[in-house]
């Protein structure tokens, strides 16, 4: 008879065994699927940038990501991404909140007509639920009312045929109109429009008001498949500017405690609904910083490769599905990791102690990309990691571009 009830847990469910001894950079066992989603289902994405991630890795996988507003015949990739084609499913741009969600299910079923749809830069005229999707705008009202239509005709048809909802929460706040509620995906102003305090408000959404917009939106989904499933994700990106008042960092905790815990309870009430932790994936202490660009803001490609790698394998997808890291992803994995190991430790680890630190953290880097680096090259690597850590951080490599199109990240520009 055991003597307590934690005496027969498994190692995963221990700090030590699960965090404290796991390697640098190995992710570690953090997801187990509830279900597995099949090859030939029809899977719907939608939600905020890091979104785009999982479209784009189920897609190079071979699942049924369905794209029922693709572009037009010749549009180069790079051109299609720039006005919003095969980002989602359909042609919605980042869906930050659950109610813009919800009002866009609305919408497409004709049950509302939003506030102010239409919005004025310079003389063009944008659609202020997907405002970046035109970025040189359209030249009249009229027109952005005709290219919604179509665009809610699309919605509709990916929705009515999802078998997998996907859909990654991204933040709690938001603007509105303040008479109707109608909820917008970026401030007025930001891209298109003009903020009148009059007319516009700043809303942070709370967990009483996020969980029943999710609960509704499921209810409406099983209404036309009662077999449909959702997979829910936070997104690790943090804020990128606050209008609580708060200070940035105290405003992304508040953002995605709350999102987190209305995943959690979903979890928990619906056996339909399964959760995948790329967020703990992504912020665990154990990757140390590493699974971040420079600016600690954008995930890295090597923190998107691990955290698709976790679930593909999990999904039993293989490992040829994995997507692929450089080497130059690898090394800057490497280096950020052994940065911040050196940053992190300085006042309470001799200079020896920190050094093998991040060897090992350059070590455990160079396991991820084990079957393309020599041993050899892995040393070396390490090697020079750990001596980098000794010597200091050095010049920051300059960040690659990212193909994720992220609409609040132009809120960079607005920032002092």
């Amino acid at each position: 008879m055991s003597t307590s009830p934690y005496s027969d847990l498994p190692a995963r469910a221990f700090w030590r065994s699960a965090v404290t001894d796991r390697a640098s950079l190995d992710p570690g066992d953090v997801y187990a699927p509830r279900f597995r989603i099949p090859r030939k289902a029809r899977i719907v994405t939608a939600g905020s940038c890091f979104a785009q991630h999982v479209g784009r890795t189920l897609k190079t996988a071979g699942y049924d990501v369905l794209d029922t507003e693709p572009p037009p015949p010749g549009m180069t990739s790079a051109t299609a991404q720039k006005f919003g084609y095969t980002l989602y499913s359909a042609r919605y741009g980042n869906i930050y909140t659950v109610r813009q969600l919800l009002q866009l299910l609305d919408e497409a079923e004709g049950k509302v007509a939003p506030a102010l749809p239409v919005w004025e830069h310079k003389g063009r005229f944008h659609d202020a639920f997907r405002p970046g999707v035109e970025p040189e705008g359209l030249d009249s009202p009229e027109d952005v009312a005709a290219h919604r239509k179509m665009h809610l005709a699309a919605v509709l048809k990916a929705f009515r045929a999802a078998d997998v909802f996907v859909f990654t929460f991204g933040l709690t706040e938001a603007w509105v109109h303040t008479e109707t509620g109608t909820v917008y995906p970026t401030a007025p102003g930001t891209i298109a429009g003009s903020h009148d305090p009059a007319v516009f408000s700043f809303k942070n959404y709370t967990y009483r008001e996020i969980m029943p917009d999710f609960v509704e939106f499921r209810r409406r989904m099983m209404a036309h498949n009662p077999e449909i499933r959702f997979l829910i994700t936070v997104s690790p990106v943090p804020l990128t500017a606050t209008a609580s008042g708060q200070h940035v960092e105290v405003a992304t905790s508040y953002s995605k405690s709350v999102l987190r815990a209305v995943c959690g309870d979903l979890y928990d009430r619906f056996d339909n609904v399964d959760y995948y932790p790329s967020y703990e994936i992504i912020t665990s202490q154990n990757a140390r910083g590493a699974y971040y660009e420079a600016n600690k803001r954008n995930v890295s490609e090597q923190g998107v490769a691990t955290a698709m790698g976790v679930f593909l394998k999990a999904q039993g997808a293989g490992q040829m599905a994995e997507p692929e890291v450089s080497t130059t992803g690898r090394r800057k994995g490497a280096r950020r990791a052994a940065e911040n190991v050196e940053q992190t430790d300085e006042t309470v680890r001799p200079a020896r102690g920190r050094r093998r630190a991040a060897r090992l953290a350059a070590e455990a880097a160079g396991q991820g990309g084990e079957s393309e680096r020599p041993a050899k090259a892995r040393r070396r690597a390490a090697r020079l990691a750990a001596e980098r850590a000794g010597q200091g951080a050095g010049t920051e490599p300059a960040q690659t571009a990212d193909d994720v199109v992220c609409e609040e990240a132009l809120l960079d520009a607005f920032r002092p």
